[in-house]
């Protein structure tokens, strides 16, 4: 697992630190949300995870080994992978399988195992077959898949996106986080930041920071149905989240947060069988766009 206690960071010597007090642990297979406003410490933290930081106080432990100690530093980054919203900024290749081919070739392995890593990664992401192509010739979305595919080619136990979608449209979205959940079911630990809390549902569980610490950390309902606890830190609650305080809004009190399409069907079928309203008057709502 990643383990972290009671870190703390500054950027610079005497100022005020920028993380404070984390503790926090990440275990294999693991999928986790790590959502907050700007500047609450989202990508200061994640960036402890591969030694890209290091704490200024407390300990940063991944599968057992300490990022303090720099002999360390190059088999925690095969490790912990990451992925940045701009993939442009990770493509080094010339061709598609070329830059897949660089991480394990820079591990020295057998021409044939990296051969046979470039086309298992490529076809995870949905990109075989463009092994020729130029990189800069790819979409945008097409682009952050080359990026996790040369990730996904060192084999690493815990991949993190940094804002990996916010700048794709829906289709490119959709096909990441699709892909994420394959790389659950393969045990690889996904801890992915994001802005967008529809996204952020998907996670089982969900950190929210705020000002440098960790002020909620549990199942993604639990935290994203907390909409007061949202909206004080500056951030929109899930459309479904919302759904539910209009309903209450005009006098549905719902039995729990909402948070998926099936938790919503369900209270509105409840809210429905309990109204006072006529069925024949829901039906003439529905019709003219009411409800």
């Amino acid at each position: 697992m990643i383990s972290i206690e009671n870190l703390s960071y500054s950027y610079k010597p005497g100022e005020e630190a920028y993380l404070k007090d984390i503790d926090l642990h990440i275990r294999e297979g693991e999928y986790i949300a790590l959502v907050g406003a700007n500047g609450c410490g989202k990508t200061t933290l994640t960036r402890h995870f591969n030694a890209l930081l290091l704490p200024s106080r407390g300990e940063v432990i991944i599968d057992g080994l300490n990022s303090r100690e720099v002999r360390h530093h190059a088999e925690i980054r095969r490790k912990v992978g990451m992925v940045f919203q701009n993939p442009e900024n990770q493509i080094v290749g010339m061709s598609v399988e070329e830059d897949v081919a660089f991480g394990p070739g820079n591990l020295r392995l057998p021409s044939a195992e990296i051969r046979r890593r470039v086309g298992m990664a490529l076809e995870l992401v949905g990109l075989d077959g463009y092994e020729k192509r130029l990189p800069h010739t790819l979409s945008g979305g097409e682009k952050q898949l080359l990026a996790l595919a040369g990730l996904l080619a060192m084999n690493p136990s815990y991949i993190v996106l940094d804002e990996a979608t916010s700048s794709l449209d829906p289709y490119g979205r959709d096909k990441v986080l699709s892909i994420l959940t394959r790389l659950i079911a393969e045990n690889i630990a996904v801890v992915h930041v994001t802005h967008n809390m529809d996204e952020a549902l998907q996670a089982k569980r969900v950190l929210l920071m705020c000002d440098g610490r960790v002020i909620s950390d549990g199942p993604s309902h639990q935290v994203l149905g907390n909409s007061d606890l949202l909206k004080s830190k500056g951030l929109a609650p899930p459309l479904l989240v919302e759904l539910t305080l209009r309903l209450q809004e005009a006098g549905y009190k719902a039995r729990k947060p909402v948070v998926t399409i099936d938790e919503a069907v369900e209270e509105i079928k409840a809210w429905l069988s309990t109204s006072h309203l006529a069925k024949d008057e829901y039906e003439v709502r529905g019709a003219s766009g009411y409800a």
